[in-house]
C-alpha cells in the first residue's frame, strides 16, 4: 500500500490539539460558573470511577452558581464527596438530589495561578501542533526520498504544513489571551 501525504489530515490532527486546549481552558475556574468546571471530577459510582457528567446533570442557574442534579438518589453522597475532595475549592450544599455550588470570588494570587495553568495548557497545545507538523514533514521527506513525490511538491506541501502550523499556533495564542483576560477580570 502506497503512503500518501494528506494536508487535510494534518489540519484535522492540529484541530484536535486546539479542541483539547479549548476543553482544558473550559475546565479552569474564572470566578464565573461554567458546567465544564466539574469535568475533571471523577465519582466513585457502582464500583468504578465515572466522570460527574455520567451520574448527574450540571447546569448554571445563576452566573455564580452551579446546580448538580444527581440522577440516582444513592449517588448524592458520592458526588458530594468527589466535589469536596477535588482541588477546586468548592463547598457543596445538598438539597435532596440537587447539589448547589456557589462559586466564590477569586483573589489576585489565585487568578495569577490560573493564568499560569492556562499558559501551561497553551504550551502543551503548541507542542501537540508542532508534533503534527513534524510528522507531516517527516512523511514528506520519506515520500521524496522514495521518489513518490518530486522535490518541488515536497517543498510546496512542506510550506503548506508550516502555514497551517502558524495558523493553529496563532489561534492558540488568541484563545489564551481571551482566557487570561477572562480570568483577570474582577
Amino acid at each position: 500500500m502506497a503512503t500518501t501525504f494528506d494536508l487535510a489530515d494534518v489540519k484535522r490532527r492540529m484541530q484536535g490539539a486546539i479542541n483539547s486546549f479549548k476543553h482544558d481552558l473550559g475546565s479552569l475556574r474564572t470566578g464565573r460558573a461554567s458546567p465544564n468546571l466539574l469535568d475533571p471530577i471523577q465519582v466513585d459510582a457502582y464500583g468504578s470511577m465515572l466522570p460527574i457528567s455520567q451520574v448527574a446533570t450540571v447546569s448554571v442557574p445563576e452566573p455564580r452558581l452551579l446546580s448538580v442534579q444527581v440522577w440516582d438518589r444513592g449517588m448524592v453522597a458520592a458526588v458530594e464527596k468527589a466535589i469536596r475532595e477535588s482541588d477546586l475549592g468548592l463547598n457543596p450544599q445538598t438539597e435532596g438530589q440537587i447539589i448547589r455550588l456557589r462559586i466564590p470570588e477569586m483573589n489576585e494570587q489565585r487568578r495569577k495561578e490560573m493564568v499560569k495553568v492556562s499558559h501551561k495548557y497553551a504550551e502543551e497545545a503548541r507542542i501537540a501542533v508542532r508534533h503534527v507538523r513534524r510528522d507531516g514533514l517527516d512523511l514528506l521527506k520519506k515520500l521524496e526520498k522514495d521518489s513518490a513525490i518530486s522535490e518541488d511538491d515536497a517543498k510546496r506541501d512542506g510550506d503548506q504544513v508550516q502555514k497551517a502550523t502558524d495558523q493553529f499556533v496563532a489561534e492558540i495564542e488568541q484563545l489564551l489571551v481571551a482566557k487570561e483576560k477572562e480570568i483577570m477580570q474582577v
